[in-house]
């Protein structure tokens, strides 16, 4: 399975944490309607384990395992969304909102599978910006003291990004900067070049970006 930060079934999670919760939910209708709701949530996870697809090949069962992907979420956001249950579990309680985040992940768990293990898909969090904070100017010219500042997603497809940073000779008068390359065409016009020297690549200014919601 595609690793995430978190449990991919957050509906499932959010779930359980209620029927298990010590101090709330332990009122007779709490218990009934939890009960009522985790038979109707093992069967639409069944059914969505037991559908395979789509994958990264595209095959002519894709639309209509989507349909049906589609339409098993209906019935359980239908019976979900009673009354009865939206008022004892309120927008607060996140059950119904998680729906649709394990929804997703059932709508591209497999195509995301066939890029390899370290394919994150799920809740997480992704780069927002970084800053460099020395204590003083001449701090910095020793080590960057960078700080990632991170955004947390509801859904992500993603990758996990390790990026080492070190205080450098200033390119003007290094002996080998290394080879400049020019951006691919196709490419936006605000990311900025990279230079490799060897098998270390250094970007100058960088920014990346997830499929996230």
């Amino acid at each position: 399975m595609p690793k995430s930060d978190r449990n991919p079934l957050v509906h499932g999670s959010n779930l359980e944490q209620k029927e298990n919760h010590r101090t709330k939910y332990r009122d007779v209708d709490s218990k009934k309607y939890l009960s009522e709701i985790r038979t109707e949530y093992d069967k639409w996870h069944s059914a969505n384990l037991e559908l395979v697809g789509p994958t990264s090949t595209p095959t002519a069962q894709d639309d209509a395992i989507i349909a049906t992907r589609v339409e098993l979420l209906s019935k359980y956001k239908d019976f979900l969304d009673q009354q009865h249950y939206a008022e004892k579990f309120d927008s607060r309680s996140n059950l119904h909102s998680s729906v649709l985040e394990e929804f997703l992940y059932y709508l591209f768990k497999d195509l995301v599978r066939d890029f390899g293990e370290n394919a994150l898909i799920g809740k997480s969090h992704t780069f927002k910006d970084i800053f460099f904070v020395p204590p003083k100017y001449s701090e910095m010219l020793k080590r960057p003291y960078a700080r990632i500042e991170k955004k947390d997603h509801d859904f992500v497809i993603g990758a996990t990004i390790q990026v080492s940073f070190e205080a450098a000779t200033p390119p003007e008068k290094d002996e080998n900067p290394g080879e400049m390359l020019s951006l691919l065409k196709e490419e936006p016009e605000n990311y900025s070049e990279v230079t490799v020297t060897g098998n270390t690549e250094t970007h100058i200014y960088f920014r990346y970006s997830s499929c996230c919601y």
